[in-house]
This record gives C-alpha cells, structure tokens and sequence, in this order.
C-alpha cells in the first residue's frame, strides 16, 4: 500500500511539474510591497483586488499569496486571475475581521505579500471535473481555462445561494459548465472512474463528494481546517511561561495554547502557511509521538 501511494504521488508530482507548476507548497519568499491597481465588487460580498509590482514571480493554478495586513492578521487568498497577467488577482468574501480589512484597502493602497505558494497544484490531465462552491471558485477559475486551453476533457459544476452570490460567472467557459442554485442531487455524475476531481468549498461539499468519487485523484482545497479525527489526548507544556496544558483527542495544540494565550498568531490553520510556527512545530495540525508536546519558545 505505502509502494502504491508512494508511486502514485511521484506520478502526480511529476505532471504538476510538466504542467509548469511545483508539487509541494514550499517555503513563502521574502515580502513583496505591492499595489491595489484594481478594485471591483464581483458578486454580493465579494471584493476582487489586483496587485502589481515589479518583477512578480510566476504562479500557476491553485496558487496562494498570504496578506501581511496592517493590523497583524495574515490571511491567505487564492490567486484568480490569469497566470500570463502582470498582477495578481484575488477575491474576498466578507468572513471576519480579516476579510473586512482587505475588503477595505483602495486603489494605491500598499500591502505585503508573501507567495505564492501551491498547495493545490493541478497537474493538467483530463478528464477532470472541477467542483466549486461560492467563493470556492477561486482557486478553481485558473484551473477551468487551463484546461480549457489545454483540450482538455472537462467539466465545471459550480454552486452558490444565488447568482447574485457566485463570483466570475461571466468569466468562466461557454459550455460544459453547470451552474446550481443549491447543492441537490449528485455533483459528480459526470466523473469518470479513471479521471480526476478538483474540489474546493465548504465542509458539507467536501464530504458529499468524497462520498460520490472514491479515488486516489481527488483533490480537494478546504475553507476551514478539517476536524481533528482518530487524535488522542496529550499534554502540551510551555516553557518559557512554565505551564502546561491538556490538549484533548479532538483538538489542536494551537486550539488550547490560543485560549490561555489568545495573541498567539495563526492563520490558515492547515498547516502550510507557517504562521504558527513555534520552534519547527506548526501547532495547528502536529502532533507528537508520545503523550508530551514541549515549545521552548512560549
């Protein structure tokens, strides 16, 4: 079993690299200073914002930057718009307090960016169905037209409230796209056993098509950290503040260390962003071997 995963992900690392993209999220290069050119309202709550600047490295579909906000909150967005552009694009729904204030920024507004990074990288074979819910097209966009451009045999099944609610619905192919008020009935009847699936959006979408498509090429990018599953309790012990804490089996050390000390930072919760790095760890989601998590540094 392990032999065949670990096959399976040396095939599929190698077509995201053919594609032009990296298999691994990697390390966030040093800050850019960027420009809002461009500020649009693309659906009910939903902001869009192009940055430019000089010299912006390459990305490719399924890429993420991490906004360095004034206020200290970090947040990670999808880049939405074409990789052959000089800017980036990303699109924001209203969410929190992060989201108000990139929502917020103005044309010549400066921000600091970081990426982009691909945790989600498309390996650009067909046939391919690509799932989105809402904001979930973001990520998903690029991939549509790369297929597109590529002759691909794909399809889009595209949910939200309303399309009033639905970013980019005039951007997006004519034809094989199927555009759903709610989310009844199958997603996937167009899939193919031997083909892959693209997935990004809320839980209850993830687990109705991890149900339907049952494969090693399903690809899915979460809004929110998954649940913690099959964990055990542990103990987590702060040096530096001489406490220890009880994380129990259904949550994270950054769960626990957050209510005794909420300035903690955090922000994807997912474990790629590393802002919740303390010492090596990424509390968010590591775990130790034994029943003892020790942090030097809190």
């Amino acid at each position: 079993m392990l032999r065949g995963l670990t096959r399976f992900g040396d095939l599929y690392d190698a077509a995201v690299t053919r594609f032009g993209g990296r298999a691994r999220p990697g390390v966030a290069r040093d800050a850019l200073w960027l420009d809002v050119v461009e500020r649009a309202q693309v659906a009910d709550e939903v902001i869009s914002l192009r940055f430019g600047g000089t010299a912006l490295p390459a990305w490719q579909p399924g890429c993420h930057v991490d906004l360095h906000l004034p206020s200290g909150l970090r947040r990670q967005y999808s880049l939405c718009g074409d990789p052959a552009d000089d800017t980036y694009r990303i699109a924001v729904r209203e969410v929190g307090a992060g989201s108000r204030e990139v929502q917020a920024l103005q044309v010549g507004d400066r921000i600091q960016v970081r990426g982009p990074r691909n945790a989600f990288p498309f390996a650009g074979i067909g046939p391919v169905v690509f799932v989105a819910g809402g904001i979930g097209i973001t990520p998903i966009l690029p991939m549509v037209h790369a297929a597109a451009r590529r002759g691909l045999d794909w399809r889009l099944v595209y949910c939200g409230r309303s399309t009033k609610a639905m970013p980019f619905l005039d951007e997006l192919p004519i034809g094989r796209v199927d555009i759903r008020i709610g989310r009844g009935g199958p997603l996937l009847e167009d899939a193919q056993p031997q083909g892959a699936v693209y997935c990004c959006g809320p839980a209850s979408m993830l687990e109705q098509v991890r149900a339907e498509f049952s494969s090693r090429w399903l690809h899915f990018e979460r809004f929110s950290p998954p649940p913690v599953v099959d964990g055990r309790p542990f103990t987590v012990e702060l040096r530096r503040s001489g406490v220890s804490l009880d994380v129990p089996a259904d949550r994270s050390a950054l769960d626990v260390i957050r209510d005794f000390r909420p300035s903690v930072a955090y922000s994807c919760r997912q474990g790629f962003c590393g802002t919740c790095d303390v010492g090596g760890v990424r509390i968010c989601v590591d775990r130790p071997t034994g029943d003892r998590l020790v942090l030097e540094e809190l």
